[in-house]
């Protein structure tokens, strides 16, 4: 077979090849884009972790200070009881003064306990809205990880078919020879090993291409390559 018709099959090996290029760095890119949209989800989640934690917080407040209040409650039930044991008016006062602000530290914190019922109940309702709000986030994330995986699937069909029309086309005649420097300069030259010429530069790095050397690609005798970006130069007729 003359060395023209064998780059006419080498350009219609590199449509193929072009394309099963372009879809597999496509698809080498869904595992990237899979994540981003998980890790945004989780981001998006980060508001609820945070409200859960406050709401917990809030409970462990409530019983530190019941317990706070059990405490004062004991102590001026404790205090009550010395009343009568005492002996002169001043200590009596003094102990009644005693008791008094004893009672006045245990109506704050009762006033807190109070505080911390209403707060929570707010932050309930805080969790309640998060989560509604999640779980309509959430339809959105799969559906989009859901259509992210489907053009996974498209991807490896095409892939499949292209993979059975390189096949058939690389029974085109083509020298083994020719063949593996054209699979060389496809591997090196990210998925691209043919360069039209076309008003005098090559179409793959845009250098420009003497005339002479565009002589010598019509003349079909040897393979020319790009001096610069070393693809395989044609010309489209």
């Amino acid at each position: 077979m003359d060395l023209k018709t064998q780059l006419l099959g080498l350009v219609k090996l590199q449509e193929l090849d072009s394309e099963i290029y372009a879809l597999g760095n496509e698809k080498a890119a869904k595992p990237l884009e899979i994540k981003a949209l998980e890790d945004a989800f989780e981001l998006k989640k980060q508001g609820l972790a945070a409200l859960e934690k406050k709401s917990l917080d809030i409970q462990k407040q409530r019983k530190e200070r019941e317990l706070e209040l059990a405490t004062n409650a004991e102590a001026v039930k404790k205090l009550s009881g010395q009343l009568f044991s005492l002996k002169t008016n001043k200590e009596f006062q003094t102990m009644q003064q005693q008791i008094a602000d004893t009672k006045a530290d245990g109506s704050l914190i009762e006033e807190k306990i109070l505080l911390s019922f209403e707060e929570s109940d707010k932050v309930k309702a805080e969790i309640d809205a998060e989560n509604l709000k999640i779980k309509e986030e959430e339809k959105v994330f799969l559906q989009q990880k859901k259509t992210v995986q489907d053009r996974v699937q498209e991807i490896q069909g095409r892939i499949n078919q292209l993979d059975a029309l390189r096949k058939q086309a690389l029974d085109g005649g083509v020298e083994p020879k020719i063949l593996a420097e054209y699979e060389r300069i496809l591997h090196s030259r990210a998925g691209l090993a043919l360069a039209a010429v076309k008003d005098n530069s090559c179409g793959g790095c845009h250098m420009f291409v003497p005339p002479q050397v565009i002589n010598l690609i019509q003349m079909y005798e040897h393979i020319i390559t790009c001096e610069n970006c070393n693809r395989i130069l044609y010309i489209k007729e």
